[in-house]
Formats: structure tokens, C-alpha cells, sequence
């Protein structure tokens, strides 16, 4: 009589293409500074985005002279050229950040640089006879010299150029984060009026700890209202408002919105100016 072995089950092992219950892979921890930078950028980002769809159907509006004296001029194409360029920008610091952000590289401060003062020479003992020696010329050099570097373009506001994506990018890795941020700002018309108390207290903060200028910030805006006054003189008559008021109720006709605040899609209709442009 043939007696047959038991046959035991084995247990079928998991599946390991099946995550286990409860188990959730972690999302990177974006550090604290960075985190706050990138949250101003994208307002801004947001901020050029929505002025790029809503300013050719505003500006015939009266209160769009308030955009335009911040702006310099009511040259529409010179409008849309600068917000263009501070859009582009907004993206290559964004992309910048994003990068520091995979490897968890957090920004530091940026100490506010202080004139050295230049250090007297020293003065010869007294009763001593002065000399006067004059260097000799320089020697010139054998050999193949290396060509000079070309100095670095300082950023033109008023310039109408738009640098290409790569010359952003390396513009973006070689300055202050401040400094950029402060060039976004001329570019995009971004003024303390414009934005809600929070978000411009933000810009200030970052202006001030990652190296920006506010002296430089504040001249363009000068600059850019006596250009804007100039233009208005040429055409006395036609001109009824006052750009320099800037009521939350007037910026919300010409933007939709306050920066730094969700976007108002139906604001009230605003009058039509009584000349174009």
C-alpha cells in the first residue's frame, strides 16, 4: 500500500510592486527661507501673468494712468516689453530656487555692504626732506596676454532688451536674490500702493536681507513718475485724473486685485478715458 507525502501551502509572498498599508514615502521639506522666497516670486510671477492678459483691455481706461505713471509712459509696447522681461526673470529665479530646494540648500543673509573709507597716507616725520620720485613706466610684457574680461552690463530698467533664457539663468546664480527681486519689481511696476500691507512687508524683507536696494528701487519709481508727468504736459487737456491717488477701490479697477491678495476677476467698470494712450 503506497502511503502519499502531506502536502503543505506555502505562503504566497507579497507582492513587492504593492506599497504596504500605512506606509507613505515623505515629500522633501522645502527649507524656511527658501520656502518664504519662493512664495514672494510666485506672487509676482502670478502678479506679470495677469497684467500681461489684462492690460491691452484696460489701457484705454482712465485709471490705467495710475499703472502707467508706475510704468514711465503710456506706451503700451513699452509696457508689455518690460513685463515680459520681468516675467522671464521671475521664472529663472523661480527655477533657481526649485534646484536649491531639491538639494535642500537654504539662502543665506546678505550682510549689507559699508563703504570702507580710503586710509590716509602716512605722513613723513617732521624735518624730514620730501621726495619726489616719480614710478617708472610699466615694462611691457612677452608673451600672449590674456584678452580682458568684459565687464558685466549693469540692469538698464529702461532698456528694452530681453536677455535670452541662458543669460537669465546665469544672471540669476551670480547676483543677490534681493537684487533680482528688486529688478522684478521695476519691471513688473510693483510699488507699496499696489500691494496689500503683508506682501509688500514681505518684498521689504527680502530687499533688505538678501542683499537689494531700496535706494535703487525708489529712484526708478522717481524717475519714472517725472518721465510720466512729461508726457502727460504734452496733452494738458486731455488728462481729468489724479494718478497720484491710490485708493484700493482705483487699484482694484486697474489691476482687478491688490498684490498679494486673491485676484478680483469682475471689479467694477471704470470709466473711459477721454483720449487714448
Amino acid at each position: 500500500m503506497e502511503h502519499t507525502a502531506p502536502t503543505t501551502s506555502r505562503p504566497t509572498p507579497p507582492d513587492p510592486t504593492q506599497d504596504r498599508p500605512g506606509r507613505t514615502v515623505p515629500a522633501p521639506t522645502i527649507p524656511e527661507r527658501l520656502a518664504a522666497l519662493l512664495h514672494v516670486v510666485r506672487v509676482l510671477l502670478g502678479h506679470g501673468r495677469r497684467l500681461v492678459e489684462t492690460v491691452p483691455g484696460r489701457a484705454a481706461n482712465v485709471e490705467f494712468a495710475t499703472l502707467a505713471a508706475a510704468c514711465g509712459t503710456y506706451t503700451l509696447p513699452t509696457i508689455l516689453v518690460r513685463l515680459q522681461r520681468g516675467i522671464l526673470r521671475a521664472m529663472a529665479l523661480e527655477r533657481y530656487l526649485l534646484a536649491r530646494a531639491e538639494k535642500g540648500r537654504d539662502i543665506a543673509f546678505v550682510e549689507p555692504r559699508e563703504p570702507t573709507p580710503a586710509k590716509p597716507p602716512a605722513e613723513p616725520p617732521e624735518g624730514a626732506p620730501v621726495e619726489l620720485t616719480a614710478e617708472p613706466p610699466a615694462e611691457p610684457q612677452e608673451g600672449p596676454q590674456d584678452a580682458p574680461r568684459p565687464k558685466r552690463r549693469p540692469f538698464d530698467p529702461d532698456d528694452l532688451g530681453i536677455p535670452t533664457a541662458e543669460e537669465l539663468d546665469a544672471e540669476v546664480r551670480r547676483r543677490p536674490v534681493g537684487r533680482t527681486i528688486a529688478m522684478i519689481c521695476m519691471d513688473l511696476a510693483v510699488i507699496p500702493g499696489f500691494c496689500t500691507g503683508i506682501f509688500w512687508n514681505q518684498v521689504f524683507d527680502t530687499l533688505q536681507d538678501y542683499g537689494g536696494s531700496f535706494t535703487a528701487l525708489y529712484k526708478v519709481r522717481e524717475n519714472r513718475e517725472t518721465s510720466f508727468q512729461k508726457e502727460r504736459d504734452q496733452h494738458p487737456e486731455s488728462w481729468g485724473f489724479d494718478w497720484k491717488h491710490l485708493g484700493t477701490e482705483t487699484i482694484r479697477q486697474v489691476f482687478g486685485y491688490l498684490i498679494g491678495e486673491a485676484s478680483i476677476l469682475d471689479p467694477p467698470g471704470p470709466r473711459l478715458a477721454t483720449a487714448p494712450p
